[in-house]
């Protein structure tokens, strides 16, 4: 069976560490891109079945990455995870399929991948 693949979209180096750990404990294939414009080859590269995308990233905003995702592929789950809970309120991450805040434990995050994936 082929593994489900997840892309995680974050300017911080340990962010990537610490969820491609985690996710691929839970039997996942993981890519990671440090900037949105990175996010944009592998997801055309990979076609990823879910996609995890951080907020504020320097360059292109994770809004934007979001937009030309969706706008490729609309069936594609995307998680948009930010330090900043307010972000929730944002219009822009409504186009998003859920939102978390980040944070070391991985609760949140792994629950809405699996829930994301089973749609």
């Amino acid at each position: 069976m082929n593994k489900e693949k997840i892309l995680i979209v974050d300017d911080e180096e340990s962010i990537h560490l610490l969820y491609k750990e985690e996710l691929e404990e839970e039997g996942y294939e993981v890519y990671s891109a440090m900037s949105g414009e990175d996010a944009l080859k592998v997801f055309d590269a990979q076609e990823p079945d879910l996609v995890i995308l951080d907020i504020n990233m320097p360059g292109m905003d994770g809004i934007e990455v979001l937009r030309q995702m969706k706008q490729k592929k609309p069936g594609v789950p995307v998680i948009l995870s930010s330090a900043y809970p307010e972000y929730k309120q944002d219009l822009a991450s409504w186009a998003s399929d859920d939102y978390i805040v980040k944070s070391f434990n991985l609760d949140d995050l792994k629950s809405s991948v699996r829930r994301n994936l089973a749609k």
